[in-house]
């Protein structure tokens, strides 16, 4: 099995063991919306497009675990560590770029890494193409602006 289906079942086995069925497909949609989300912009900026799906699957995944936003980054970057430890499966310079762009993600008004970047746009597009019909977080703006641009994509009527 590959390292991103490893990840994967995971995933699963913490989004399924949520009793609330509407959090639980909120859970699905954003981590795994994120995660393609990132496959699709690694790709284009050149990037491991592996290492950016995995962060994408497991940068809100102490969120939905939990149940508890607070401080979710930080502490989701702990417990993406723990899960990708236990898998033994990655490099510590691996597990460290993954860690840290999910420590990173919800400071989207800094611009970091490579990975950082792919994760925090990724998170971005998902809350805006999630229902294209909402207005755009007003910190997520400027980064959305310059995505639409970076993908070729016309400002739209909605």
């Amino acid at each position: 099995m590959n390292r991103i289906e490893t990840v994967r079942q995971q995933v699963d086995e913490i989004l399924l063991s949520m009793p609330d069925a509407e959090e639980r497909r909120c859970g699905y949609v954003h981590l795994y919306g994120v995660a393609q989300a990132c496959a699709l912009l690694a790709k284009k900026r050149g990037e491991n497009a592996e290492l950016a799906v995995i962060a994408g699957m497991l940068h809100d995944i102490y969120s939905y675990a939990k149940m508890d936003s607070t401080d979710h980054a930080h502490k989701g970057a702990v417990m993406a560590r723990e899960i990708l430890e236990s898998l033994k499966i990655f490099s510590e310079e691996e597990m460290e770029t993954v860690c840290t762009a999910i420590y990173r993600h919800s400071d989207k008004a800094v611009t970091q890494n490579a990975l950082d970047e792919i994760l925090k746009d990724a998170d971005v597009l998902q809350h805006i193409w999630y229902n294209p019909l909402f207005a755009v977080k007003q910190a997520e703006q400027e980064r959305y602006e310059k995505l639409m641009a970076e993908l070729g994509i016309e400002k739209d009527g909605f």
